[in-house]
């Protein structure tokens, strides 16, 4: 996440956007290959340990054997048998139905990867945007015009290399040189003629936006707004670093966070702080219009806090035999969490007139506040069966009477036991 972000945006501008795709495309290429290796290294390791197994398995029998001859069968009265909890017991093979045995608490952490993930991931995705609006390439104040509003700003198209300067009413030129505010446009174009490079045969515009600014085309990168495509460009590599600052503060606390949540355990308590964090985050990047570094420091804790305690915490609260099918039924809620953000937010932004600011930070507003609801409903449930995610050992507390993960196991041979 952090050489996307910090990478693409400057490959792009000084290449091309499908440079960047290509780029992108070579590192997925990379992992389907690595992939591969990995299932080929496993299938290898697999046989070898189906190899020693069977080795093992005749060289006790031959001992056995040779114990049977010496000293007689061998007798187990069943009374003697008992299971304790850290038993390994043998369960059959898993089925999909198997689904429906999943209790209150693996629901409750499913919703909560659902709307906590979907503060972090689905922002990413428009934090360049976002971020430019909010800090980096604000619009120009009302009172800024050019002196021929209906002409280039900038570029080849300028007369022996002359400009088109903008003012405010008080006569100062404006935006400030190194500001963060982009430069004007012009209202209006009526360029009939065209050039190889430019991506249209002509450019009419009675009225002109930023969205109507493609500097993609040579037209607007080089000839008639090259100040305001040059700007967007820094300022676009500039909200790339920015934007990786969780995933910086994810990659270094993240092992650190995993070692202490293993110590002191916490993890429903930790469950609850993340989307609290959270909260306030997007809380001030929806009503500031200050450094957004705090907040994605404080995103990025969260962030890695949350996933130090989530994942964890799916193997304590269903079957031994079921593990995988949970790690693939909550990253499936997981998924369709980041599927049905991504429209909710298109949505919003489109219909506040392409803005992302407040509008779309109330939707991670909004998952931010369901996910410390969920967080304490998490607590809650737990408190009333032994602490299991708050313990450090995952276990429950010794004087719980609270039932078990699951009561009733499926023994190969059809026979159940407590």
């Amino acid at each position: 996440s952090v050489f996307n972000n910090m990478i693409s945006p400057a490959l792009a501008n000084s290449s091309s956007t499908p440079s960047a795709l290509w780029v992108g495309f070579g590192v997925n290429a990379v992992t389907v290959l690595l992939a591969l290796a990995i299932a080929y290294i496993d299938k290898k390791a697999s046989a070898k340990c189906k190899e020693d197994n069977q080795t093992t398995e005749i060289l006790t029998q031959a001992l056995l054997d040779r114990e049977e001859i010496e000293e007689g069968p061998l007798q187990v009265d069943s009374k003697d048998i008992s299971f304790s909890d850290d038993d390994t017991v043998s369960t059959g093979v898993p089925h999909l139905s198997d689904v429906k045995r999943f209790g209150s608490m693996f629901w409750l952490l499913s919703l909560s990867c659902l709307v906590v993930y979907g503060c972090v991931l689905p922002f990413n995705n428009v934090a360049s945007g976002l971020l430019l609006e909010r800090n980096y390439f604000t619009p120009p104040p009302a009172d800024c015009h050019l002196t021929f509003p209906d002409q280039c700003t900038s570029g080849s198209l300028m007369v022996d290399g002359k400009t088109n300067p903008s003012f405010d009413t008080d006569g100062n030129v404006c935006p400030a040189e190194k500001s963060t505010t982009a430069p004007v446009l012009p209202t209006s174009l009526n360029i009939t003629t065209t050039e190889s490079s430019w991506k249209k045969t002509h450019y009419v515009f009675e009225s002109i936006t930023a969205t109507d600014v493609d500097c993609g085309d040579k037209f607007w990168s080089d000839a008639c707004t090259k100040d305001y495509c040059d700007a967007q460009k820094r300022a676009t590599e500039k909200a790339g670093r920015i934007m990786s600052i969780p995933y910086f503060i994810s990659a270094g606390l993240s092992p650190l966070l995993g070692f202490v949540v293993d110590n002191i355990g916490n993890r429903a308590i930790i469950a609850s702080i993340a989307p609290l964090m959270l909260t306030a985050v997007h809380i001030q990047l929806a009503t500031r219009s200050s450094s957004p570094v705090l907040p994605l420091i404080g995103q990025g804790i969260a962030y890695s806090l949350f996933a130090s305690v989530l994942w964890p915490s799916v193997p304590l609260v269903v079957e031994k035999k079921l593990t995988g099918t949970a790690f693939g039924v909550i990253t499936v809620v997981q998924n369709i969490g980041l599927v049905l953000l991504p429209l909710i937010i298109a949505a919003v932004y489109n219909h506040d007139g392409n803005r992302y600011i407040p509008n779309v930070e109330y939707v991670f507003i909004t998952c931010a506040v369901f996910g410390l609801i969920v967080g304490v409903l998490i607590n809650v449930l737990d408190c009333r069966t032994g602490n299991r995610l708050n313990n450090p050992s995952g276990e429950p507390d010794d004087d719980d009477n609270s039932e078990p993960v699951s009561q009733i196991v499926t023994m190969d041979d059809g026979c159940f036991i407590s």
